[in-house]
C-alpha cells in the first residue's frame, strides 16, 4: 500500500490539490477521500496495488457494458492509488429506484458462456478465485463455496461438521439450480456499493465477474431491502417462484466470507441459508 499522502499522488499525476483532504467511509480495506481540484472533485484511494487494480478493471468492464447506470471515471492509477472522479450523492426518488433496477437487468443481460472472469480479484479483503468453467454449478462449488469454507475451516471460523454441510450442499448444486448462461455482475453489491447520485443510481467498488445474476441480487437482500421499484423495474414482473432456494444458495458465499473475516454472528446466517437448501 502507498504511504504518501493524497495531495502526493495527485502531484504525481499532475493534479494539483485545492483543499484538505476530507476522509470518507468505506475505508475497510484502505484509506479514501475526497479532495478539490482545480478540475472538480476527485475521490482518492490508497490500499493494496492488486485490489485496486482488480477494482478499476471492474470500473472499466462495467463502463463498458453501458447499461445507463452510472460508474465512476478513473482519473489516474499509481501502484497502490486510484483516483477517480466525485459523484455527489442524492436522495433517491422513486424514478432513481426504477432506473437502477432497468441498469442492473441490462447489466445481467451481457451474457457468455463461460462462468468467471480473465483475472482473480477479491471479496472485500479475501482473495477471490474466478477460474473459468462452463457450468455455473461447477463454478459455484470449485472457486465459491468450497474455497471459503476451507478458509472458514482453515481459522477455525468453522467445525468440520459444518464444512461438511457445506460441501454437501455444493455437490447437490446439479439435482436442482439449473445451469444457465453467465451474466455479467458487479460481484459485492451489497447496498453500500450502491450510490444514488445527483447523476443516477451509480455502482462503486466491483469484484466483478460472470455468473448467474443471482449473486447481485441475493447480496442486495443480505444486508437491506431494495426498494419496490426497483424489483418492479428488475423483474418486470413477478420474481421466479424457486426465488428463495436461489436466494439463500447465493447469500450463503457472502456469509463464509463475513464469518471468514469476523466470525461471531455469522454463524448462524451460514446454519441459516444452509437449512433451505438441498444437500447431497
Amino acid at each position: 500500500m502507498t504511504s504518501s499522502t493524497p495531495q502526493a499522488t495527485l502531484e504525481a499525476l499532475g493534479i494539483h490539490a485545492t483543499n484538505v483532504p476530507e476522509p470518507l467511509g468505506g475505508g475497510d480495506i484502505g484509506q479514501v477521500w475526497r479532495v478539490t481540484t482545480a478540475s472538480g472533485d476527485v475521490v482518492v484511494k490508497h490500499a493494496e496495488s492488486e485490489g485496486l487494480e482488480a477494482e478499476a478493471d471492474g470500473l472499466k468492464a462495467l463502463r463498458q457494458a453501458d447499461t445507463g447506470l452510472i460508474i465512476p471515471d478513473i482519473v489516474g492509477e499509481l501502484p497502490g492509488a486510484l483516483v477517480m472522479t466525485w459523484l455527489p450523492p442524492a436522495r433517491p426518488d422513486r424514478q432513481a429506484h426504477e432506473a437502477f433496477g432497468r441498469g442492473l437487468r441490462a447489466l445481467h443481460a451481457h451474457t457468455s458462456a463461460e462462468h468467471g472472469w480473465h483475472r482473480d480479484n477479491f471479496a472485500g479483503t479475501t482473495p477471490q478465485l474466478n477460474t473459468g468453467y462452463n457450468d455455473g454449478r461447477v463454478f459455484q462449488r470449485e472457486c465459491r463455496l468450497l474455497p471459503m469454507a476451507e478458509k472458514c475451516l482453515q481459522k477455525k471460523r468453522m467445525d468440520r461438521a459444518l464444512f461438511d454441510q457445506i460441501s454437501s450442499v455444493a455437490n447437490a448444486l446439479e439435482s436442482w439450480l439449473p445451469d444457465a448462461p453467465a451474466s455479467l455482475v458487479h460481484g459485492d453489491l451489497w447496498s453500500g456499493n450502491v450510490h444514488f447520485s445527483t447523476q443516477g443510481p451509480t455502482l462503486i467498488d466491483p469484484a466483478i465477474y460472470r455468473h448467474y445474476p443471482d449473486a447481485d441480487l441475493a447480496l442486495l437482500e443480505l444486508f437491506g431491502s431494495p426498494a419496490d421499484a426497483f424489483y418492479e423495474a428488475y423483474w418486470d414482473g413477478d420474481a421466479p417462484g424457486d426465488w428463495p432456494r436461489r436466494r439463500a444458495l447465493f447469500q450463503l458465499y457472502p456469509l463464509l466470507n463475513h464469518l471468514y473475516m469476523f466470525g461471531g454472528s455469522y454463524r448462524q446466517g451460514v446454519q441459516s441459508a444452509i437449512a433451505h437448501l438441498p444437500q447431497s
